[in-house]
């Protein structure tokens, strides 16, 4: 069992920047998939970004270029900058892991956390 923490949200005009962070209770060195993902009242949770153990990262379409994942395993934590924010941007943002798969469609994220709340306003 992992258990996530998140760190990081808040509330910021648009244009700003926020950094959240993601920490495990335990080395994730073993859990080769992680990411964000966000829920905003009334919509379906949809995955922001994703990154595995090496370098392979998936970015939602509608945050490319703004929105940066990385991890340190070493530190077993994983960040999500997240730069240009927009009012659309608002929602509950959650940090998930899974061993054998975490994609941005959610399939094989095993394991969540409580969630940091991001109020971006215009």
């Amino acid at each position: 069992q992992i258990h996530l923490v998140e760190s990081g949200g808040g509330s910021v005009q648009a244009g700003g920047s926020l950094r959240l962070s993601c920490a495990a209770s335990r080395s994730t060195a073993s859990v080769y998939y992680m990411g964000w993902f966000r829920q905003a009242p009334g919509k379906e949770r949809e995955g922001v970004a994703v990154t595995s153990n090496g370098a392979w990262t998936d970015v939602a379409e509608s945050v490319k270029g703004r929105f940066t994942i990385s991890r340190d395993n070493v530190k077993s934590t994983v960040h999500l900058q997240m730069d240009s924010l927009k009012p659309e941007d608002t929602a509950m943002y959650y940090c998930a892991a899974g061993g054998w798969s975490c994609d941005l469609r959610r399939v094989g994220c095993d394991y969540w956390g409580q969630g940091t709340q991001v109020t971006v306003s215009a």
